[in-house]
């Protein structure tokens, strides 16, 4: 089974045809789609749909960018919320490339994030771009007060964060950015990532791969990502789709396995 792990369908880009993007996926032989929550007050849209869709599931969060939008968030905003076929407790963490949100905010909304993520038992799926001490210190930190699982999505961060949070058992997400030419450093860290810890997604309509950069991204796109992440570990598209997919329902086991 192809599972496309962070796709942002509720995203104005898909407002005119989400069910045909939908249909488009299934035909390219996604099996299951997750669903990401950019920000809790925008959570109703997302919930609608996985709540319409068997094969799509979904997450409760705000992302590092709305920060400030959700200043007041509260870790009841998010356990209440955290229910039936939301799986995961995202996205969040800290963008320090952007800073669309005051970092000080980034970081509170990360805190409550992670206690969330604590007490529902839901892996937390972990934004970080140019934060990479920071983001290793704070998961270290609150990892020591009482375990969590750890998404670390859309990974394009460096070897240091990706051995201290292999460390506390992440798992790690490889998008469309390792089959970038320029994305040789990117390559350089999957290639260590543990082996049954790695899984894939597009963030789509972000980041189209190869041969379709330039274009909108979609699910029906996740098969350039995975043959990307086999041809740099070394395995074959069937070991690739295997892989990945232990690690997904592994990671979300609230998730019925088919």
């Amino acid at each position: 089974m192809l599972i496309d792990s962070h796709v942002n369908l509720s995203a104005p880009q898909f407002a005119d045809d989400r069910e045909a993007v939908i249909a488009r996926a299934r035909a390219a032989g996604i099996g299951l789609m997750l669903t990401i929550c950019d920000r809790v007050s925008a959570f109703d849209a997302v919930r609608e749909i996985a709540d319409t869709h068997a094969d799509i599931w979904c997450s409760v969060g705000t992302h590092p960018h709305e920060a400030k939008e959700n200043l007041t968030l509260s870790v009841n905003d998010l356990t209440d919320h955290a229910t039936g076929r939301v799986v995961g407790i995202g996205e969040t963490g800290l963008d320090y490339f952007y800073d669309h949100s005051p970092r000080d905010s980034q970081r509170a909304i990360l805190l409550i994030h992670i206690k969330a993520a604590r007490l529902t038992g839901l892996p937390l799926i972990v934004h970080s771009r140019d934060a990479d001490d920071e983001m290793a210190e704070i998961l270290e930190e609150e990892y020591a007060k009482g375990p969590f699982k750890i998404l670390l999505h859309c990974y394009t961060s460096g070897p240091d964060l990706a051995r201290r949070a292999a460390a506390l058992g992440a798992v790690f997400s490889v998008s469309g950015i390792a089959t970038f030419k320029a994305a040789e450093a990117v390559r350089a860290v999957i290639r260590d990532m543990p082996a049954d810890r790695i899984i894939v997604e597009t963030d789509c309509p972000y980041l189209a791969p190869i041969p379709m950069r330039g274009r909108r991204n979609e699910p029906a796109f996740l098969p350039y990502v995975l043959a990307r992440l086999a041809e740099v570990r070394g395995w074959t598209l069937d070991e690739a789709e295997a892989r990945t997919e232990d690690a997904f329902f592994a990671l979300f086991d609230r998730i019925p396995r088919p």
